[in-house]
């Protein structure tokens, strides 16, 4: 089946915000098998709006319509939609309840405009918002199916994954097989490489089907497959991740879903092995990002982030030779990343000790270009590695590329053993 996204919001056309409601339900689209041919974007006027509709109609079997649900005058979504379909409009009560609850409940007064957001199309499913007050709406009508969710990002998901997604199952995708889908984490390959490694997998593909995706600093491949039982299907995905795998040794860190960092807090708190950190450049993203997991307290036991010269030699006893003087090195070298690394793991009496420090840029520093990065890696009982990063990219892009690049380099010694 083929859908359409329409998203409604004239500060989407001014560049106020971004589209991100459209990439999430295309990734989420794509892995129920359905295609999405067209994503439109449409101000809050009603005859816009409206022609959008009817075009969609045209070429899609599915519309999902996010935003222009609340409660201002401005949010025409449902009511251009029962338009359209030559419907009325009217309150649901169970909608209402939880509208006039959410303001009772703060001892505010609710204006008369707050009941706009209760309103469904006649002969719809409502769909209920588990985390705002605008009710959304699901409604087959000639072959054609209509699904209306808010605009927030954090209503707009839960409601289509917990709502919208199921009555599609239900209604929409009633002859088709279900869908199963593995998802592949790669780390230390750029987006461009992996395609190319893949190229004539992702070229002759049929089923399964093979996605692939990336942000800033991490790849992954969706593979998809429709099959009449979850073995069935289990069969087909591991036979096409053995294949991928040949080709890309040393780069899938997992097949789910997953950032790399949770990859080493499961690896490292599995072994009893603990982790510390000293930052320059990245400013404790590093830290950040290992201690954003769940359970990383059995693995990570500190860390420094030594920004200026001064605090890498008087919490780290990084030499000041290294750092300053006309022989000197300086704080971007491969010696201090060295002396980052085994410093903070010999004070923590960790096991392991990564260090980064870099010119994250706009401008060059010390001399030495944006991009350039070096980040270590300090073992117990081994020599420590240094490794020299030349990266592209803005000021976030440098940090975030220099934190992927060092947990790859992690996980690396981490399988190694």
């Amino acid at each position: 089946m083929k859908a359409e996204i329409i998203a409604v919001g004239t500060e989407l056309l001014l560049g106020q915000i971004l589209n991100t409601n459209a990439q999430y339900l295309s990734r989420e689209l794509a892995a129920m098998g359905i295609d999405v041919y067209f994503q439109t974007v449409v101000g809050d006027n009603m005859g816009r709006l409206q022609h959008a509709i009817e075009l969609a109609s045209e070429r899609a079997d599915i519309l999902l319509l996010t935003g222009g649900i609340g409660p201002t005058q401005d949010d025409l979504t449902k009511d251009a939609l029962a338009a359209v379909l030559g419907r009325e409009l009217h309150i649901d009560a169970a909608a209402m309840e939880q509208v006039e609850e959410f303001f009772v409940s703060r001892g505010r007064d609710m204006t008369e405009n707050n009941r706009r957001q209760a309103l469904v199309i006649e002969g719809c499913t409502p769909l209920p918002n588990e985390t705002g007050l605008a009710v959304g709406v699901a409604i087959a009508q000639d072959g054609k199916f209509y699904i209306v969710l808010p605009g927030p990002p954090k209503e707009m998901k839960p409601m289509f994954d917990r709502q919208a997604k199921p009555w599609l199952q239900q209604h929409a995708l009633t002859d088709e097989m279900p869908i199963y889908s593995r998802m592949l984490k790669f780390a230390g390959i750029g987006e461009s490489l992996l395609e190319d490694k893949l190229l004539d997998l992702i070229q002759a593909q049929s089923d399964p089907t093979i996605a692939p995706y990336a942000k800033e600093g991490e790849v992954s491949v969706r593979l998809s497959t429709k099959a009449a039982s979850e073995a069935e299907a289990e069969k087909k995905l591991e036979a096409m991740e053995a294949k991928i795998q040949e080709r890309l040794p040393g780069h899938i860190y997992a097949n789910t879903d997953m950032p790399i960092e949770q990859k080493i807090v499961e690896i490292m708190s599995e072994r009893g092995l603990t982790l510390s950190a000293a930052e320059s450049c990245t400013g404790g993203l590093l830290m950040e990002s290992i201690t954003a997991i769940p359970g990383s307290s059995a693995m990570f036991l500190g860390g420094f982030v030594c920004y200026s010269n001064e605090m890498k030699e008087k919490l780290l006893r990084v030499p000041r030779s290294l750092l300053e003087g006309e022989q000197a090195p300086g704080a971007v070298s491969r010696e201090v990343a060295e002396a980052l690394a085994d410093q903070v793991r010999t004070i923590t009496g960790s096991d392991f000790g990564l260090s980064v420090t870099g010119v994250a840029g706009p401008g060059d520093s010390e001399g030495k270009p944006a991009g350039l990065v070096y980040v270590g890696l300090a073992e117990r009982g081994k020599d420590t590695e240094v490794f020299e990063l030349r990266l592209g990219g803005n000021r976030e892009s440098v940090r975030v590329r220099s934190v992927k690049t060092l947990l790859y380099r992690l996980w690396l010694r981490l399988i190694s053993k």
